[in-house]
């Protein structure tokens, strides 16, 4: 090491962190008046999603979806947007930096600036048990950024199409009639869905290992906005091994939409943030 320690090192180490961004002030989602409405809902849709490709749903405004692991431990990629306006997307680092790096029921996914509102709330969620376990690890993270053929290009070579940012090119092509180069910069970072993921303690790198999910385990949400989704069952499966590949087993994941019967009490949808957009000019 080029440069040593000064004499006062530990003192420096040893102050307390502040938190960036506290929550207080930001209204709780009422998860009672939303779990009310959900026991009051009609499955009005549902999306198969096979293993190695993505497809896209729709949630209106007011509605819940569910995604669900069947078959075999599967972990998946999730892109929204606001289906109207395709600029409005989902913003994981503004997520991240709200509520952590790994979400779960009570969390929402907020959107990107100027809009910086709910998108969606997380309102049940099979695997809340899990925690962080002892290597730091826990389920649902906002910290990966989805794999793609990129990074795998530039790390081991070749061109490999299955990728989940390909998977959800493909999918938003179809879906929103965009030629691919249109649709791939709209394709944005993502909630991982049921993987299990950290940081190592001694150099700080992202990792992954063997999701808890089973067949059977779903997360829940409510659409804050109109949502245009789209889910890519990843090709590393349950990431306890690879990604960007296909040597991992995958399966299927489900997605299902719900119509309740009446709107959450006292639900409105959020408004845009109320920020004047002068930046002091």
């Amino acid at each position: 090491m080029r440069h040593t320690e000064p004499t006062d090192a530990q003192a420096r180490r040893d102050i307390a962190p502040v938190i960036c961004y506290p929550t207080e002030a930001l209204p709780p989602p009422d998860l009672t008046a939303y779990q009310a409405a959900r026991d009051i809902s009609l499955k009005i849709d549902e999306v198969r999603v096979p293993p190695r490709d993505a497809r896209t749903f729709r949630a209106p405004a007011g509605h819940f979806f569910r995604i669900t692991s069947v078959e075999g431990p599967q972990v998946g990629d999730l892109n929204l947007w606001n289906a109207a306006d395709l600029d409005e997307r989902f913003y994981s680092g503004k997520t991240r930096a709200l509520h952590g790096t790994h979400l779960t029921t009570g969390h929402r996914m907020w959107s990107s600036f100027p809009h910086l509102r709910p998108m969606a709330t997380i309102t049940d969620d099979t695997l809340g048990w899990y925690g962080i376990d002892a290597f730091g690890g826990a389920v649902h993270d906002v910290i990966g950024t989805r794999c793609d053929p990129y990074t795998n290009r530039l790390l081991a070579g070749g061109n490999y199409h299955y990728c989940c940012h390909s998977n959800l090119t493909r999918a938003l092509t179809g879906e929103a009639g965009l030629a691919p180069d249109q649709a791939e910069p709209l394709v944005h970072d993502v909630l991982n869905v049921f993987m299990c993921t950290g940081f190592t303690r001694d150099t700080g790198q992202y990792f992954m290992k063997a999701s808890p999910v089973r067949p059977g385990d779903y997360i829940e949400f409510f659409a804050e906005i109109d949502l245009l989704g789209a889910l890519s069952a990843c090709p590393g499966g349950d990431c306890s091994t690879t990604h960007s590949s296909d040597a991992a087993a995958c399966h299927p994941l489900l997605v299902e939409v719900f119509r309740p019967q009446t709107a959450p009490f006292g639900w409105a949808e959020p408004p845009v943030n109320a920020y004047g957009r002068t930046h002091g000019l």
